[in-house]
């Protein structure tokens, strides 16, 4: 019965370009951008700015070269699809489940922080449970708009994104007034060596972006995907940027601590209480959108699509039958990301250090078996690439940089810390024990694109 309506359901297509929009903007990685921005700046000073461009131009060249894919294989399984097709269904599972493994752990750690975040408004709140309270609070709010309707939580997410990004924006603008050009000097206090270690810390905070390829199963027009890949890459890294630039430009890097967000403490410099207060919601909102629509609808989607190529059991496969959203695969995520944080509030360092590592590696082997799969489509189908409504620019040149900067994100992160590798490399063994256990002899499911 499970497997006869995992069949017959499908998702609905019900989303729109600036749903879509949303979700890649949204998706930027919260907890990274508004917490974390202080341990970047410690390492690199106003190089800082710098390394976080750096990392978010990585991530752009990244959505651009992937936007083939994306139109012409629309998929919830985004890079599992595409990889499978490509390089088999080994390599395809593991280019899933990994992006989709990234995704729960952020779901901890994000959760974690949203529930910090939320105590700032209460300050009579006193003991750290209280901030898991908030957290899992939060978590089941979200898991609940994700199982009522991909539209309804896509449009919250939408709304949301507005609100951050204007008032970013706006931010941004009223700051420069109250810029000191003299806190840009020395630019690179720490040398070479701060500057490049700072980077890592950037692609966390950008990490997540490429998240939008997965609602390629529920848009509308698959034409969105590519066009929402570029325009949400383009917000982001300008928003965050000039944010950035003037943050640095009002407080001196050498005063900026990692006790509370910088952003907040720069907006309680220009406009009083009432701006720190505005800002403390803004980095609400960014936690808030990449648990959303990051964590709860695209690691859903990816098991989704596990389930339904006979990856993984088939109940992850189960569409509500009225929401057409995937109940159990959400469920699942909610709880892995109750768990998480609950494991957070009491060993931190292994939620925010170790996890937080093997988020980014899970992410950097799904990223280039993802970028691979994007050369092979063009040199094994290049009738299909003639027919797509919209080709990547300048090939090769984008899949280049994707490696490069998958490169350089590899170095700085990995080179001095082979215990990470080495424990990537044994629970990668055991998603290899996975795949051979639920995977479905013969043909996949799923109708190949032909």
């Amino acid at each position: 019965m499970m497997e006869q309506r995992v069949l017959e359901l499908a998702p609905e297509r019900k989303l729109g370009y600036w749903h879509i929009w949303a979700l890649g903007v949204g998706a930027v990685v919260g907890d990274g951008v508004f917490l974390l921005m202080g341990q970047g700046i410690a390492m690199a000073g106003p190089g800082a700015i710098l390394a976080y461009f750096i990392a978010g131009l990585s991530q752009f060249f990244l959505m651009i070269a992937l936007g083939e894919l994306a139109v012409g294989m629309p998929n919830a399984g985004a890079m599992s699809r595409w990889v499978e097709r490509m390089m088999g269904r080994w390599w395809g599972f593991l280019s899933g489940v990994t992006f989709a493994l990234g995704w729960v752990i952020a779901g901890g750690s994000v959760g974690l922080a949203l529930g910090k975040i939320t105590m700032w408004f209460f300050p009579q709140l006193q003991g750290e449970y209280w901030s898991v309270i908030f957290a899992v609070f939060f978590i089941t709010v979200f898991a609940v708009l994700n199982i009522l309707g991909t539209e309804i939580a896509a449009t919250t997410q939408l709304l949301l994104v507005i609100i951050m990004t204007a008032v970013i924006a706006i931010f941004s603008l009223i700051g420069l007034k109250d810029m000191n050009l003299e806190n840009f000097t020395p630019f690179l206090p720490h040398g070479s060596e701060g500057f490049w270690s700072a980077i890592p810390l950037g692609t966390y905070a950008y990490l997540g972006a490429v998240t939008l390829a997965t609602a390629g199963g529920e848009c509308k027009d698959p034409k969105d995907l590519p066009k929402a890949l570029i325009w949400s890459g383009i917000t982001f890294l300008i928003l965050y940027t000039a944010a950035q630039a003037v943050l640095q430009g009002l407080i001196p890097w050498n005063q900026i601590t990692m006790d509370s967000s910088p952003f907040t403490v720069a907006a309680g410099q220009v406009f009083g209480f009432a701006g720190a207060f505005v800002m403390n919601a803004v980095a609400w909102i960014a936690a808030a959108t990449c648990i959303l629509m990051g964590t709860l609808y695209a690691a859903s989607r990816i098991f989704y699509a596990q389930a339904r190529e006979g990856f993984l059991p088939a109940f992850f496969g189960y569409l509500h039958p009225k929401t057409k959203t995937p109940l159990y695969g959400i469920l699942f995520v909610w709880a892995c990301s109750v768990a998480l944080v609950i494991l957070g509030s009491l060993n931190p360092d292994f939620l925010y250090v170790e996890l937080s590592n093997q988020l980014v590696l899970s992410w950097m082997v799904s990223w280039t078996l993802a970028l691979i799969a994007a050369v092979l489509y063009r040199k094994k189908h290049p009738d299909e690439i003639e027919r797509l409504p919209w080709k990547q620019p300048l090939y090769p040149l984008f899949p280049i940089l994707g490696f490069i900067g998958i490169g350089i994100v590899c170095y700085g992160s990995f080179v001095g810390s082979p215990m990470t590798l080495l424990r990537g490399a044994i629970w990668m063994g055991a998603l290899f024990i996975v795949f051979k256990l639920f995977q479905k002899k013969g043909q996949s499911t799923v109708t190949h694109r032909s």
